[in-house]
């Protein structure tokens, strides 16, 4: 049959274009998944062989000679079955393939069977010199034109009569050569992006388990912070409380706190009101929500005037804040009999007082800077006098600082508008309307802060 160099080409494409097709599923089966690895068992050592052996025979079915050569691409099964899983693997569907090719005869069958056996052989040495592991995709391609010139130059030598020597190169060697170095560098490629597609599988799986493991760790340390926070707030005759926070992300900053002296015996008649503002935001600034709450706590039983606790308390918060945190709080104490405030402001959002009587809403003001900044500062204490129907609103920026879609912020006239336009609500109600308020306000807009409302009604 007469045949040129083209022809050859095509011939040996349609042949490699179904062995793509086959390699690609089965580098898809959990079989090949030990490839990579590297950990192969003996079953699956005889399934590849086979696999790779039939590869080899399909090679060999063009039907097309050249003076008795047959074209074909034979030696790929062996060659990419050495490279990826050892000698047992090449050199058994090397001898797959030789065996079937010496049974089609011909003045070539020698040459080829050993041809073919030496292709997974030489793969092997490649693979143990590669460190059982699959060369790159440039070194597969160059290896694999080096053995089929080799494999060529055998049957040039040792079979091919000299008459015959340029139409066998011509039609036969090359075409064999260029189409056995395509298909190693698709096998190639094929197979390190499996590589590094597997390995992306594990990254996204281990990130996934990561995620996993902080979310639930994440949920304990809400857990846990929560209840640093008051359950249930304690009946105060003549006065009315309510309180919420509301966390950014799962742990948050922001506090607020009810203590009722006659625990300690400071004073039955007295009533600490705390609420503060972490600077930051996640699981630091939770940490030091924590902090700075029971060391007031503990310190408020020791004195009975709020500059002294807040004074004792921002000692020893600075000297433990190593990473530059600090927390805005205001910290009062509510004398029932004298219906009084006397109030350390330390670098808080001023707390609003609205008066019923007067319709009018006056300011809290600071008395001293943020805790945990300097180790020596100092505060200042004010008294102001409650009258009946006052309502104390005791919050956090989150409230005021939330912005809506225009990038509008609250702000603190909506909140007192809100208060004064629901004076007689209790103070639970309030601060669910104020709460829902800001959210209806800030539509879509993610949550950027922390909010905390505490709301005290004098009855």
């Amino acid at each position: 049959m007469d045949i040129n160099f083209f022809e050859s080409l095509k011939l040996l494409f349609q042949i490699i274009a179904v062995i793509f097709v086959a390699s690609y599923l089965f580098t898809r089966s959990r079989y090949f998944k030990e490839v990579i690895t590297g950990k192969i068992s003996i079953k699956t050592q005889i399934i590849l062989t086979l696999f790779f052996g039939i590869v080899s025979i399909y090679g060999t079915l063009g039907n097309i000679q050249i003076h008795g050569a047959l074209i074909n691409v034979r030696d790929l099964g062996p060659l990419v079955g050495g490279l990826t899983c050892g000698p047992y693997v090449g050199i058994g569907a090397g001898l797959i393939g030789g065996f079937f090719r010496y049974t089609q005869g011909g003045p070539y069958m020698y040459s080829c069977f050993f041809a073919s056996v030496m292709a997974g052989i030489l793969g092997a040495v490649m693979y143990y010199a590669n460190k059982k592991q699959f060369v790159s995709t440039p070194v597969a391609i160059i290896f694999t034109i080096l053995v089929e010139t080799l494999h060529s130059l055998i049957a040039l030598i040792t079979t091919t009569p000299p008459s015959q020597v340029v139409s066998i190169i011509t039609v036969v060697i090359i075409p064999m050569i260029i189409i056995n170095a395509i298909g190693m560098g698709i096998f190639s490629t094929m197979y390190h992006n499996l590589i590094a597609e597997w390995k992306t599988m594990d990254e996204k799986l281990a990130l996934e388990t990561e995620i996993a493991k902080k979310d639930a760790e994440l949920h304990i340390a809400a857990k846990i912070q929560q209840s640093f926070l008051p359950d249930t707030l304690p009946v105060f005759p003549g006065f009315s409380i309510a309180a919420k926070s509301c966390p950014a992300k799962e742990v948050g900053g922001d506090f607020f706190d009810i203590i009722p002296f006659q625990v300690i015996k400071l004073s039955k008649e007295s009533l600490g009101i705390m609420i503060a503002d972490v600077s930051g935001k996640g699981v630091p600034a939770a940490l030091f929500m924590a902090l700075s709450r029971i060391v007031v706590r503990v310190v408020a039983g020791w004195f009975d005037e709020p500059a002294k606790t807040i004074t004792y308390a921002n000692t020893i918060i600075e000297d433990n804040s190593k990473t530059g945190i600090f927390v805005t709080l205001f910290y009062g104490i509510i004398n029932q009999e004298k219906k009084s405030l006397r109030y350390v402001n330390a670098g808080h959002n001023p707390p609003i007082i609205y008066r019923q009587t007067t319709r009018e809403f006056f300011e809290l003001p600071l008395t001293g800077i943020a805790i945990g900044v300097l180790p020596d500062a100092q505060y200042d204490q004010n008294v102001t006098i409650l009258q009946s129907g006052d309502i104390i609103c005791m919050y956090t920026d989150g409230v005021t600082e939330a912005v809506n879609e225009t990038n509008e912020m609250y702000g603190e006239n909506r909140l007192k508008e809100l208060i004064q336009k629901n004076e007689y609500l209790e103070p639970q109600k309030m601060v669910d309307k104020i709460i829902n308020d800001v959210n209806v306000f800030a539509g879509n807009e993610p949550q950027f802060d922390d909010i905390t409302l505490m709301i005290i009604k004098v009855e």
